[in-house]
């Protein structure tokens, strides 16, 4: 690309002799002509297509409303350029004009005056240091500039005596997009802007990028309107880093990135953009990273995460405003963000963003490299803001790495928004004729070892229902119906430690990994004691993604069904009912809903951190009966040792020095003993210690 020196003066009067910006694809250059410019703000004149364009406007203030598409650009930018062959090329934004131009798009928008942004909105987000840096570079030399070109590097920068300008320029006419839409003067925006920002932190200029375009604009937006909840979408195939650490702690903020990112090993580098970075502080869960382990991701896979993840948390923040840091740079034929996406990917995903906040979107261009790519990319977007459908895609679903990825993203994330449903979007349907559920194989193993260690058989569940949900998962010694003493122990499944071989792929270590399971003492002081046993994993098993859901009643209605079957029909005359963590509320189901009474001795409950199950209220009787036979054992840091009238409603609370429930269970196992002995004295005399 060839550039002449640029001049840039104060505008003379309409009509008088002045020196115009004349641009065609390969070159800027200046020339003398006799302008009939209007004035833009800050002394600089439009550019020549801008003043002959009808619906161009001289300032925001002077916007009326109209029911469309706002567009910026302001070929001053293109000042900004490296005399080598660089990949952020001024032609980028050209490109992506004379292509809206030449489909005669730009004639139905309305053009929206470009300015240089003020040092108190940069301030908004970024340090005064870091103003300072920007401002400094107009003041270089050439022989300063060749003499920084190997710090630049390192920060995959470069700079002219034009970079100032030409990213006060970018960083105003985002700001001046989003105020437009913002304030209503236009239905949606396109910013055509350069140099990008989203890898601009808030000290730091780096990635191509000086200011944060983005960032400033939604500060000086939540400052000057009424507009406070921003969602960012940033599809550029790099992670967003200055964005994200913009607002990495502001909960009216919602930042979602779509990138390549390979364990860290993809620009920007580093674990920030990982799907575990969701935010800190006030503003933990506002951050989505959606980060792609390689290369090669395509629009099914982007349009995977919209339906998955993105939209469904984007309905639920319900933002006043879309902000789209749109790089082009995952688009088909990119070398750098080597990704397939298509423009009508683009647009599709433009059409979903359009269905919030009103429609209020701007879309602000970041990177994309490729000049082909991102200008027909920018094209399908344009049309979509301008209310033409997106063109229809072709068959396709998303692929195994893709879906994989976005079903790990739902496991953070479904911390935060209860919209994000992980079984939903669980991969693996496909496998299902020749896989095997871990669970399958944890309970393969309990069955082998409670038939070979304990001689207990499986009861058969003829409920079809709990048989789906619960086989495997329900055992008993064969003297059930005719011991005098009987225990109910039910609990979930045990703990499961998974080490991983790598984090952000989330292959677990097999040779590391272990199940802890604390029900094997307690079942075997049982039996030396002499009692007959019925052992239950509370857990039921998880469903199909097109199968019924389990849920709480089912828990309830499995332990009904082994009263009224088993230990009502039984001629037992002491029952302990034994329950750790979650078993704890369905066994306190069985006290109230059932007659216990005559023949309950003991009601154990080693509870985690939920809340302690109690009776009923309305029952006096079973309330004094409770009282009197019941022990609960709690961990150290437990809410309810704050509430004395929840403490009242217990007989013997016990408070365990640990924290961990299972630690609490396996420490309290001695006061277990204990109590069973003393509500039933005569399994002292049995051997079990």
């Amino acid at each position: 690309m060839e550039i002449d020196a640029l001049d840039f003066r104060e505008p003379q009067q309409a009509g008088s002799s002045s020196q115009q910006i004349l641009v065609d694809e390969t070159s800027v250059r200046i020339s003398s002509s006799v302008s009939g410019a209007l004035p833009a703000q800050n002394g600089y004149e439009m550019a020549d297509d801008q003043q002959s364009t009808s619906n161009a406007v001289a300032t925001r203030s002077s916007l009326r409303w109209e029911p469309t598409t706002g567009y910026v650009y302001d070929v001053r930018m293109m000042a900004h350029a490296d005399a080598r062959d660089h990949p952020e090329t001024p032609e980028r934004i050209v490109r992506i004009h004379n292509l809206l131009k030449a489909n005669q798009l730009l004639s139905e928008m309305l053009y929206i005056p470009v300015r240089l942004i003020t040092r108190q909105e940069v301030l908004l987000v970024h340090s005064e240091d870091h103003w300072n840096k920007i401002e400094s570079i107009q003041y270089m030399d050439q022989d300063q500039i060749t003499e920084s070109q190997s710090f630049y590097d390192q920060l995959s920068l470069y700079v002219n005596a034009s970079t100032t300008m030409a990213s006060k320029l970018s960083c105003g006419g985002v700001v001046e997009a989003c105020l437009a839409v913002a304030e209503g003067k236009v239905r949606n925006a396109f910013a055509i802007v350069r140099p990008p920002g989203h890898h601009a932190e808030p000290d730091e200029h780096m990635g191509f990028c000086f200011f944060n375009n983005v960032a400033v604009a939604t500060r000086v937006v939540q400052l000057q309107t009424k507009l406070q909840r921003i969602m960012i979408l940033d599809w550029d195939v790099h992670h967003g880093n200055g964005t994200q650490r913009a607002f990495y702690d502001n909960a009216s903020v919602l930042y979602v990135s779509l990138h390549r990112y390979e364990g860290g090993a993809y620009y920007p580098c580093g674990p920030f953009g990982a799907m575990e970075s969701c935010g800190e502080d006030a503003g933990l869960g506002t951050s989505v990273n959606v980060p792609w382990p390689c290369g090669g991701m395509r629009d099914a896979d982007y349009l995977y995460a919209f339906q998955k993840l993105i939209m469904p948390i984007a309905f639920e923040f319900s933002p006043d405003l879309v902000i789209v840091s749109a790089g082009f740079d995952a688009a088909e034929g990119d070398d750098l963000g080597e990704c397939h996406v298509s423009p009508a990917g683009y647009a599709h995903m433009t059409h979903m963003l359009l269905s919030l906040a009103s429609g209020r979107v701007v879309v602000a261009l970041e990177g994309g490299y490729n000049l082909d790519s991102i200008s027909v990319s920018a094209r399908a977007v344009t049309e979509v803001l301008l209310g033409r459908p997106p063109p229809q895609l072709e068959p396709q679903t998303a692929s195994e790495i893709g879906t994989e990825t976005v079903y790990q993203c739902c496991l953070v994330q479904s911390k935060y928004w209860r919209s994000i449903d992980p079984k939903a979007c669980e991969p693996g349907e496909a496998y299902q004729p020749v896989s095997l559920p871990l669970v399958e194989l944890l309970k393969a193993h309990r069955t082998n070892y409670l038939a070979t260690a304990h001689q207990m058989f499986e009861i058969p569940l003829v409920d079809a229902r709990l048989h789906t949900f619960y086989q495997s998962q329900l055992f008993c010694t064969e003297d059930v119906f005719t011991n005098r003493t009987l225990v109910l122990f039910a609990h979930d499944f045990g703990n499961l430690r998974v080490e991983l071989v790598n984090r952000e792929s989330c292959e677990p270590n097999t040779e590391r990994s272990y199940l802890i399971d604390a029900t094997k003492s307690v079942i075997s002081w049982i039996q030396t004691k002499q009692c007959s046993l019925i052992d239950l994993n509370i857990f039921p098993r998880p469903a199909s993604s097109k199968g019924e859901i389990p849920s709480a009643k089912f828990s309830e209605e499995i332990m009904t069904y082994i009263w009224d079957n088993y230990i009502d029909l039984s001629e037992c005359q002491e029952v302990v009912f034994l329950a750790f963590g979650t078993a704890c509320s369905s066994m306190m189901y069985l006290v109230n809903h059932r007659a216990v009474r005559e023949k309950v001795k003991a009601v154990i409950q080693v509870v985690g951190h939920e809340t302690i199950p109690v009776t009923t209220k309305d029952n006096e009787s079973i309330r004094s009966w409770y009282l009197k036979t019941s022990l609960v054992i709690i961990p150290a840091n437990h809410r309810t040792l704050r509430d004395d009238l929840i403490r009242r409603r217990h007989g013997n609370i016990l408070v365990s020095d640990e924290r961990q429930p299972v630690k609490v269970f396996i420490a309290g196992f001695p006061d277990i003993k204990d109590f069973m002995e003393d509500r039933l004295p005569h399994l002292a005399n049995l051997n079990g210690d």
